[in-house]
């Protein structure tokens, strides 16, 4: 019996650890004003880098378009969006990833992004967006 729970546990491990291999998933946004649920995104590999999509609006709003987005992305839908892009490992031997871009289609604006995960849970991924200014924002997302 100990030698089964001994097995199964080391199987879970792996299982964890190998989420943190990459930021795959669908992921749960919160509202910064509200604290309530906002959006589920669809982070995915494209290559060796990963992008990420609007899979689901969970307000009111659902039919909301980028009106602040400007070239291809303005006036279209905010639902299906591609907001992530070029996203790719960061060089240490941390679950880091950056180099990649997020945009806020609330504001259009698009930030460099760093996402890594919450004191190694795979259920928690925080998303910094950085202005070229310096300043900077951190959200955590929680796994669907």
């Amino acid at each position: 019996m100990k030698i089964l729970l001994l097995l199964v546990s080391s199987c879970l491990s792996f299982v964890a650890f190998g989420q943190l291999e990459s930021p795959v998933g669908r992921w749960k946004t919160i509202d910064e004003d509200t604290g309530q649920p906002k959006s589920i995104v669809e982070i995915y590999p494209e290559g060796d880098r990963y992008s990420g999509k609007i899979a689901e609006i969970l307000t009111d709003n659902r039919t909301a378009v980028c009106t602040e987005c400007s070239g291809s992305k303005h006036n279209r839908p905010i639902l299906g969006m591609v907001i992530i892009e070029d996203l790719e490992p960061a060089d240490d031997n941390e679950p880091t990833w950056e180099g990649g871009t997020i945009l806020d289609p609330q504001k259009g604006s698009t930030y460099k992004l760093t996402v890594w995960y919450a004191d190694d849970k795979p259920d928690e991924l925080y998303v910094r967006g950085k202005h070229w200014t310096g300043l900077y924002r951190t959200q955590k997302w929680f796994r669907e």
